[in-house]
């Protein structure tokens, strides 16, 4: 498993337990509000859209948040102008970050986004340091519940899927962008629930961390997920299932 697929699941896990609720829907208003700026509000016509509100409801969101966010981004209320920016950088023991921003202040977002990577033991990168690690692909997530690896790999196979990743609880879909639509439609003619459904960066080759770093790089991870203007962290880093285990 990967190590962005373990912390992914840990992040689920304490997410039950801890996640600020109001953080959390503010950054999928801010999405849902763009994406239908950009596409549309016709979720079977606008594949973004339909992401962010399937994230949307994997949270609990209620429905009329998602609706006023909707309305919002078609109707243009919203007077900020927001930007999709990507930063690279490094945290603890050379792990490789990439912060994917949405900002109506690029000054303020590089700002806090440099402070938080010098605070917690890491620095800023230039464009290109780290992106070359990473691969844009589409993560579709489902309950484990008694279905084997082999199961879901019959159901998954034909629609496009890639490779399929333990994620604890859960199995984790791999597929390319463009094959994420057919990957989600074949689980769900199987009667089967999906629970998480993006695009994310998955990293081709994982940073082992030891020690302290472990603690250090979850930390930074979890501040710059904290931060309003990140929507999303992906990092490197992989640690043995001991070291992850006692974050919990």
């Amino acid at each position: 498993m990967s190590g962005h697929s373990k912390w992914s699941t840990i992040k689920r896990k304490k997410g039950a337990l801890d996640a600020k609720r109001g953080k959390i829907f503010g950054k999928l208003i801010k999405e849902i509000t763009v994406a239908a700026r950009m596409g549309g509000g016709d979720e079977n016509a606008n594949p973004r859209l339909r992401q962010v509100v399937l994230k949307a409801k994997a949270v609990n969101m209620p429905n009329s948040n998602v609706e006023r966010a909707i309305a919002k981004g078609v109707g243009g209320a919203d007077g900020a102008n927001y930007e999709e920016i990507t930063y690279e950088g490094y945290g603890p023991a050379g792990v490789a970050i990439l912060i994917e921003t949405m900002t109506d202040n690029r000054n303020r977002t590089v700002g806090e986004v440099r402070h938080l990577l010098s605070k917690y033991g890491g620095n800023l990168g230039e464009s290109g340091s780290v992106s070359w690690n990473f691969e844009r692909v589409g993560q579709i997530s489902i309950d484990k519940g008694e279905l084997s690896e082999e199961d879901v790999l019959m159901m998954v196979m034909d629609a496009g899927a890639d490779n399929i990743e333990d994620g604890g609880d859960s199995w984790e879909i791999f597929a390319a962008v463009e094959n994420m639509e057919a990957v989600r439609v074949a689980l769900v003619d199987e009667g089967l629930e999906v629970k998480g459904y993006e695009p994310v960066q998955k990293p081709k080759n994982v940073q082992t961390v030891e020690g302290d770093d472990v603690r250090r790089v979850v930390k930074l991870i979890e501040m710059l997920e904290d931060n309003d203007d990140v929507q999303a962290v992906y990092s490197n880093f992989d640690a043995d299932e001991d070291a992850l285990a006692a974050l919990e």
